[in-house]
């Protein structure tokens, strides 16, 4: 049995009362960590479908965590299994709990509330997460989110720990639509779209390409096809596919593979989507923009990525 350590939430709550405490491998790094003494948290209580995705809507006192572990090469199902017999245990009932594609594959990560990178990495093919609960109404609420998914030997767990207090602290929103609004170019009808619309840009963090290859995996990709979709919705659309690296290697054959996958993306979108030509183009920029630190193996790996632009088309 391998060795653990005590992963404790020092939480205070009056009305339940004790301390959350998981056990994660004895490698674990805590990356981040986020404290809100009054938030609301939209707890993910089933699979997204139908455009929607079914959601708790809490509020309370929210602490959010990320950890990484190192070297050991486990399953997601090694890191979450022992969590979950754990909750069992305490007295805590799950509500939900899914993997990849059965969770909804892109557009549930992109709509669940997750750490931002290189904090927290989410692989869209390798990823776990359970939602479950403790107490009752009288007593005060308490509720967790599990987020376990890995990168080669990197493990990345999440760790949301809500403590759900006071009349209205908890609303139940299974029809609530996700990923809706609208702007000057038209409306969002995705969290694709809508973080190219308000922020310029997204990673297209589902694609597959093999270590040092500028071929595209077979796919399907969830991400290319939310995309095109994005684009065959107003040929007014223009999009930059900027493809990046890490730092291995010398800066000018980076480039070249950077612009090589962005092309190979541009090609897919045009002949598997029916994407005008004229909406996109390629670009690379080698290892010249990290999104993380390249000194890291275990993070080094989130900054070989292809990014979705969004041209000014005014």
């Amino acid at each position: 049995m391998r060795a653990r350590v005590a992963l404790v939430l020092a939480l205070v709550l009056p009305q339940v009362g004790g301390a959350l405490e998981l056990s994660l491998p004895s490698n674990a790094v805590m990356s981040a960590e986020i404290v809100e003494e009054a938030d609301t948290f939209l707890l993910p209580t089933g699979p997204f479908a139908d455009a929607t995705l079914p959601r708790a809507r809490l509020e309370g006192r929210v602490t959010q965590q990320a950890w990484r572990v190192t070297g050991q090469g486990l399953t997601t199902l090694q890191v979450l299994r022992p969590m979950r017999e754990e909750l069992e245990v305490a007295g805590w009932q799950v509500l939900f709990e899914c993997s990849n594609q059965d969770c909804g594959g892109f557009d549930f990560r992109f709509n669940a509330p997750i750490l931002a990178a290189p904090d927290m990495f989410v692989d869209l093919f390798d990823f776990r997460y359970l939602a479950a609960r403790r107490g009752d109404d009288g007593a005060g609420l308490e509720y967790v989110a599990l987020l376990v998914s890995r990168s080669g030997d990197t493990g990345y767990v999440q760790i949301s720990h809500i403590s759900a207090t006071g009349a209205g602290a908890v609303q139940t929103l299974p029809d609530l639509p996700v990923a809706q609004g609208e702007g000057d170019e038209g409306q969002a009808t995705t969290p694709l779209a809508q973080a190219l619309l308000a922020e310029g840009h997204v990673v297209l963090g589902d694609l597959d390409f093999a270590s040092g290859a500028t071929a595209l995996g077979p796919g399907p990709f969830a991400s290319l096809a939310t995309l095109a979709a994005f684009l065959n919705a107003d040929p007014a659309r223009r999009i930059a596919l900027v493809g990046h690296t890490d730092s291995v290697g010398a800066l000018d054959a980076n480039i070249a593979l950077s612009r090589a996958r962005a092309r190979a993306v541009l090609e897919r979108l045009v002949t598997t989507h029916g994407v005008t030509r004229a909406q996109l183009e390629a670009e690379g920029l080698g290892y010249l923009a990290p999104i993380a630190s390249n000194r890291d193996p275990a993070t080094r790996d989130l900054n070989r990525r292809v990014e979705a632009v969004l041209l000014d088309t005014r």
